[in-house]
């Protein structure tokens, strides 16, 4: 059987029947994956009732240090329980650069209340794409695209050389170009086709501005899917790259003097007949804004820039996010949006650029540091809450004598007061227990930050002071 497989209880151990071992995966709050390798054996015994997973993975950051902010699943009166990992079947793919290995996401249930874990990435997307089917009778579509830095490095020559003074994997400002890819040719397409045979298809790919950097368009499809995929692509890159004794980096903004790297995430929402919901296909549906802008495109868009304040430690949840979130080389400061304008926080793209099903937003904020699973959940949230209780645009469009709205927060720590606040939208939608555990691990980060003696300090102020 085939990686496209519809894999049930009753096909598992057909599906499975020439293998000896499966690869199995969580993800965490930052978006790194988390996982081991089972025995067949064990997989099968486990694959209809869950196994046990340590909470730990909610307990501690990305360097597997315990938060310094008191969470459920860290602390020095936690016992360190385990979570109950569920397989997602339909999340089944086979690793083409693993000999095939078969491999499976897990969501995870807290053991004591037997419900999804308010933390889980995955949990949270699931929870947003059943309110789109439940209250809205539609399905949400979602395509990420990632721009990324490339070294002649590795893990051991970044520690050795104190992560500075890389070597790109190309040189010179080069996007769009045809002849960078081809003098690491294997590595472009080899890339392109494991993907695909990964099931994470890449719709284009191609260099971008700055040395070594590429932008990969993954493809559109279901918001679910589409964040398995987004979440897959940065592990399969970093890996794939690796076989081929290069480094890739996510890293927002690894260069001051140079373009960041973005996280741009389109959306539209579907219904059962397929057709687009932002569409005004009826002259009923157009909003008064634009004549190929429906009154649900507006409310959706209208609910995502009412939460963006709120919701930006998601969209952009690490230190390094807010140096690329400078206003310059396109990156957003405020709330605003415009009709296929690139200096918004949104850009909505409708005929005759695109066509009518094509019809969609792109949220142009999110960094490659994000966690597409937060992400895309974030704003679908945000958006069908703006559709549900009518919300109306904060702010006129760019074209619009280009009026912004209120700023964006310039750092990590002004970001989480925002979401951290008791009427703030994030809490309204996403929920005291989510934003009470992610707030807690963004100042566990901001916390570390403050502390840190940076380079730049030794340099300003050690000799002269």
């Amino acid at each position: 059987m085939t990686a496209d497989t519809a894999v049930t209880l009753e096909n598992i151990h057909q599906v499975l029947k020439d293998d000896i071992r499966v690869k199995i995966a969580a993800v965490d709050i930052d978006g790194i994956l988390r996982g081991k390798l089972l025995l067949k054996e064990k997989f099968l015994q486990v694959v209809e009732s869950g196994f046990g997973f340590c909470s730990v993975v909610f307990g501690w950051d990305m360097h597997d240090a315990m938060y310094t902010t008191p969470v459920e699943f860290g602390g020095k009166d936690c016992q360190y329980f385990d979570l109950v990992a569920k397989v997602d079947l339909s999340s089944y793919r086979r690793i083409p650069w693993e000999e095939n290995t078969p491999f499976f996401f897990v969501h995870l249930m807290h053991p004591n209340t037997n419900q999804p874990l308010y933390c889980c990435p995955r949990v949270f997307l699931q929870s947003a794409v059943d309110t789109c089917a439940q209250d809205l009778q539609c399905k949400a579509y979602c395509g990420v695209e990632y721009e990324f830095f490339c070294f002649k490095e590795n893990a051991e020559t970044l520690d050795n050389k104190g992560y500075s003074n890389l070597k790109p994997l190309t040189v010179g400002m080069t996007g769009y170009s045809l002849l960078r890819p081809t003098q690491n040719q294997e590595f472009y397409y080899r890339a392109f086709d494991w993907l695909h045979e990964f099931n994470v298809d890449v719709e284009s790919w191609h260099t971008e501005s700055g040395p070594g950097v590429f932008e990969a368009a993954i493809k559109y499809a279901e918001a679910k899917e589409a964040g398995d995929r987004a979440s897959l692509f940065k592990t399969s890159m970093k890996q794939i790259a690796a076989k081929h004794g290069f480094l890739a980096s996510f890293m927002a903004k690894p260069y001051e003097s140079m373009p960041g790297c973005s996280g741009h995430m389109h959306f539209s929402l579907i219904d059962r007949q397929g057709k687009n919901l932002f569409y005004p296909f009826e002259s009923s549906d157009a909003s008064t804004i634009h004549p190929h802008i429906s009154k649900t495109l507006e409310q959706f868009l209208a609910g995502v820039l009412h939460a963006l304040p709120s919701i930006l430690a998601i969209l952009a949840p690490t230190i390094n996010s807010y140096k690329r979130l400078i206003g310059n080389f396109w990156t957003p400061i405020s709330v605003s949006w415009g009709i296929e304008n690139r200096l918004g926080a949104v850009r909505v793209i409708v005929p005759p650029t695109t066509s009518p099903n094509g019809t969609r937003i792109e949220m142009r904020v999110s960094g490659a540091d994000i966690n597409p699973h937060l992400a895309i959940g974030a704003v679908l949230k945000c958006g069908i809450w703006g559709i549900k209780t009518r919300q109306t645009l904060p702010v006129p469009a760019l074209e619009e004598k280009g009026q912004t709205g209120v700023p964006l927060a310039r750092t990590l720590q002004e970001a989480v007061v925002a979401m951290d606040g008791k009427s703030s939208v994030a809490r309204q939608v996403l929920g005291d227990d989510f934003v009470d555990h992610f707030v807690k691990t963004r100042k566990h980060e901001w916390g570390l930050w403050q502390n840190a003696v940076t380079d730049y300090e030794l340099k300003r102020y050690m000799e002269l002071i």
